[in-house]
């Protein structure tokens, strides 16, 4: 575990993101350190693009964000927007709108059933989650808790 997820708090705090869904700053930076280590370097691999590995169709369901104001049907509005910290933000609290539940059964949603969305799908989130994003969110949430 390293800085950024403090680094990337910091600048969800500053530019809002949290305002603009039911994610807070703090699962959102674990999620990102979960899934990446908020690699925002790697661009695309396979089907999956930016710091919070997100695919087309998740990016869809997450209400298709764009930057600068690019049409939501541009060739690239997808690759553009999920290598972007900010806006791949904004696709996963799209996402996270769309499908939250309880996915844990212990009666409210939290981030613990965002990370369980997030890596599981909106429709499978009761699964266990793959072991290296577990204990890697589980670690991030020690420290930022």
């Amino acid at each position: 575990m390293n800085q950024c997820v403090f680094v990337l708090v910091a600048a969800f705090f500053l530019i809002g993101v949290s305002g603009q869904g039911p994610v807070n700053q703090k699962c959102l930076g674990c999620i990102c350190e979960a899934i990446s280590g908020c690699n925002a370097t790697q661009i695309c691999a396979g089907d999956v693009c930016g710091p919070f590995r997100i695919t087309w169709p998740y990016w869809s369901d997450g209400g298709k964000p764009t930057l600068n104001g690019e049409a939501k049907d541009s060739p690239t509005a997808y690759k553009n927007c999920a290598t972007d910290i900010y806006c791949s933000a904004l696709a996963v609290q799209g996402y996270m709108e769309k499908f939250q539940k309880d996915c844990n059964g212990d009666a409210k949603i939290d981030c613990d059933d965002y990370a369980a969305i997030h890596t599981l799908g909106g429709y499978g989130c009761q699964g266990n989650l793959p072991h290296i994003y577990n204990e890697r969110y589980q670690q991030c949430k020690k420290l930022v808790s």
